[in-house]
């Protein structure tokens, strides 16, 4: 048994075809054929039901299959290591995002990013945050940028700002006309628009609706914050954007205005995860102040998370 054969295994999981698998593993079919022929014959038991129209895992296929990922992840993670204690910041890193930050944060960061850290190749990956979760914590990424609180103790977290919401409401609302910044209580009645389930913002903002009263517009929920604005712009109701989806690069539209809220603001908070066993955890924290230093008066800035104080021996 070796590593490839058990990435020739796990292909055929992922693909449920042979060739496809044998495409993903760049060798052809026949050769990852025989290879998964052998290590059923080295094991004695049989991993794949091939059917004609499709590829199927044993009972004994799925376990090892489960435990095939696991080696691998730890095989890549020792070449990790070595590659990171050689370059610490340069190679492949992939990133998580949710959606309604992605588009909005990432260009105030990655020119910086590319002028810091010239050999570093970044892979942004954007997902909701349930996804990016779970990706984080079996190995397809290295990193996330998600709002707090994330409840793991197998993840190491560095705050890195708190971002402010406003409201938004059409040209012609009877709140377009305020003046200065608005208390939360104005939701009180209104018809809010949010985000569909498992958008983290959609959670937030409910949370605002809540404590002020208002009421989910029943009927529609929203894909994108665009898609929201334009809802706004079209006079459907009302919503709550973050701070960085109304700030430049950003567009404006006339028929959409946007009200600060007056203290207690509503926001979110934004962090920076990735596993505490990660080879790359030395050097993340100056990838987080990267995503931390942002234009003055964008955000609030957050101080880092303070080391871990070693204990005393003996």
């Amino acid at each position: 048994m070796n590593l490839r054969d058990l990435r020739y295994l796990v292909a055929v999981a992922d693909h449920r075809h042979f060739g496809r698998a044998a495409e993903a593993c760049f060798v052809s079919q026949p050769t990852l054929s025989t290879q998964i022929k052998k290590l059923e014959e080295e094991l004695g038991v049989e991993l794949v039901e091939r059917n004609p129209r499709r590829i199927m895992l044993t009972a004994v296929g799925e376990q090892v299959v489960e435990r095939a990922r696991e080696v691998l992840r730890e095989a890549d993670g020792i070449t990790e290591i070595a590659r990171r204690a050689a370059d610490p910041a340069g190679g492949t890193l992939r990133l998580g995002i949710f959606p309604t930050l992605g588009p909005y944060l990432l260009p105030h960061v990655v020119p910086e990013v590319r002028r810091r850290f010239p050999n570093l190749e970044l892979l942004l990956v954007e997902e909701k945050t349930e996804d990016i979760l779970e990706q984080l914590r079996t190995g397809g990424l290295d990193a996330a940028i998600l709002a707090l609180p994330v409840p793991d103790e197998q993840l190491h977290e560095e705050v890195l700002f708190e971002e402010a919401f406003v409201l938004a409401v059409p040209a012609d609302h009877h709140l377009a006309d305020r003046d200065g910044p608005v208390h939360a209580g104005v939701l009180a009645g209104e018809s809010v628009l949010l985000l569909d389930e498992g958008h983290c913002l959609r959670e937030q903002a409910l949370s605002v609706c809540s404590m002020a009263g208002a009421d989910e517009r029943s009927g529609f929920r929203a894909t994108s914050l665009e898609t929201l604005r334009q809802m706004v712009a079209a006079g459907v109701g009302v919503t709550l954007l973050p701070q960085l989806a109304v700030s430049p690069p950003v567009p404006t539209s006339r028929d959409v205005v946007l009200l600060p809220f007056s203290p207690p603001v509503p926001t979110r908070r934004i962090g920076m995860f990735w596993r505490r066993t990660s080879a790359a955890r030395t050097f993340l924290p100056q990838l987080a102040a990267l995503f931390r230093q942002l234009p003055e008066g964008l955000v609030t800035p957050l101080e880092p998370t303070p080391a871990p104080v070693p204990e005393p021996v003996g």
